[in-house]
């Protein structure tokens, strides 16, 4: 590795490459194609930023190309770029949906030494012939379990096929489907796999939980959550109408420590979302599996799945925003009885043991507590600090004997002079 990286990554806290990081740079730095496969969270973006940034001179021009499934991932790969580019003179521009195209083909006009990208804006620059590929040593398909479906396999492989031969090929992903088990099927060039997930030590302790709740008190949960001391998380759904919901429904009571993030906001929304979540402004930030794909919150406390996943790929790509580089994370999977089971035979194959959490006070806890304790508690925290409502009580309660007092004498009253009418109505008649 050159000098400038080493002394980088000591600067940043680097002990020593991860399990990734070291299987994929000699194979990507001799311009081997390759698939890694390895947990979120490992460090996959420094595994083939570094080998083939040191490939690259400034005069060479475009010479690497990295495709990302969304706008947000596509941002937060060119900053790592960008940061170990500038240390060896490299330039690197982002090409995303959303964004101004005009200020995008102005950038290329410079020829940067790579491009980061998602795949419709990469594609519509070259049809507009602002982009041109003859140059490229290598292209990267990052998250390639997600990119390489039925929807974009064609569109990357006329982009391959627009690079010179000789290009290498790199594919990361977290997990595995039937499409990567047979690339060499659909791409002519040689492709050694490398899976570490056996092997990859950089997940921190992740717990794994199941808190019950029924389907119309889930809105009341989240709320409960902010009870909770230093409690942040990424709120996962499994369709962007139920965000919307409970967005409206934390919105009305004025909860100002919760933002959406889905893909149907502009850029800059969602970057101020992404940003404030990051910063603490934001403790929860309700998202959708295509928004949220691959982005890197630094010490994330929490992953919320309001909505449980339906399969296990995607279980696996929300858990992973947790519990990375050695930090700790919890993970609360919300539903009732039914969903809850369902979902522990769904992740049966896995390692994933989930346990059951509940509430017990304003604090999580592995065991459920008795009708008597919460009693007892409540009553407690009554007779420590009675607020207002304790106090008005109080007065209502010393008011009510005399208020019943008085309501019986008005009854009296009325009983009296009614019988005192129907008197003189007897006289009157018998007269």
């Amino acid at each position: 590795m050159i000098t400038q990286f080493v002394e980088h990554a000591k600067q940043l806290g680097y002990k020593e490459p991860t399990a990734i990081q070291q299987a994929v740079y000699q194979p990507l730095k001799e311009g081997q194609s390759v698939l890694g496969l390895a947990p979120t969270g490992s460090g996959k973006t420094v595994a083939f930023a570094l080998p083939l940034l040191e490939n690259i001179q400034p005069a060479d021009g475009l010479s690497l190309l990295v495709i990302e499934p969304s706008a947000e991932l596509a941002m937060q790969t060119q900053q790592t770029l960008l940061e170990w580019g500038r240390l060896v003179g490299l330039s690197v521009e982002g090409v995303v949906g959303g964004a101004n195209i005009k200020r995008q083909i102005d950038k290329l006009k410079d020829h940067p030494n790579v491009v980061v990208g998602t795949t419709g804006r990469i594609m519509n620059l070259i049809d507009l012939g602002k982009l041109k590929l003859d140059s490229l040593n290598a292209i990267v398909i990052d998250e390639a379990d997600n990119l390489l479906s039925e929807e974009t396999l064609d569109p990357i492989r006329t982009l391959v096929d627009l690079a010179p031969k000789t290009v290498s090929l790199g594919f990361f992903s977290a997990t595995k489907s039937d499409l990567l088990d047979h690339l060499n099927r659909w791409f002519t060039q040689e492709i050694q796999t490398f899976d570490v997930s056996a092997i990859d030590d950089t997940r921190g302790a992740v717990k794994h939980t199941l808190l019950t709740v029924s389907n119309h008190k889930k809105e009341q949960m989240l709320l409960r959550f902010l009870h909770l001391k230093d409690f942040k998380a990424l709120v996962f759904f499994n369709q962007l109408e139920t965000l919307k919901k409970v967005g409206g429904f934390l919105t009305h009571r004025h909860v100002n420590e919760a933002a959406e993030l889905t893909s149907e906001q502009r850029q800059t929304s969602r970057q101020k979302a992404l940003k404030d979540f990051r910063e603490g402004r934001i403790r929860l930030l309700l998202t959708t599996d295509v928004a949220a794909r691959g982005i890197d919150i630094p010490k994330l406390p929490a992953v919320v799945n309001y909505d449980l996943p339906q399969d296990v790929k995607t279980y696996i790509h929300r858990v992973g925003r947790t519990g990375r580089m050695h930090q700790d994370g919890l993970v609360i999977n919300l539903g009732d009885d039914h969903d809850l089971r369902d979902l522990k035979r769904l992740i049966r194959g896995t390692d994933y043991q989930p346990t059951h959490i509940y509430f017990d006070g304003n604090q999580l806890s592995d065991t459920r507590p008795t009708r008597s304790e919460t009693v007892t508690q409540l009553a407690g925290k009554q007779k420590q600090k009675p607020g207002k409502t304790n106090a008005r009580q109080e007065k209502a309660d010393s008011q009510e004997p005399k208020a019943t007092i008085a309501v019986q004498s008005r009854n009296r009253k009325k009983k009296h002079k009614h019988s005192k009418r129907k008197g003189m109505h007897h006289k009157r008649t018998t007269k």
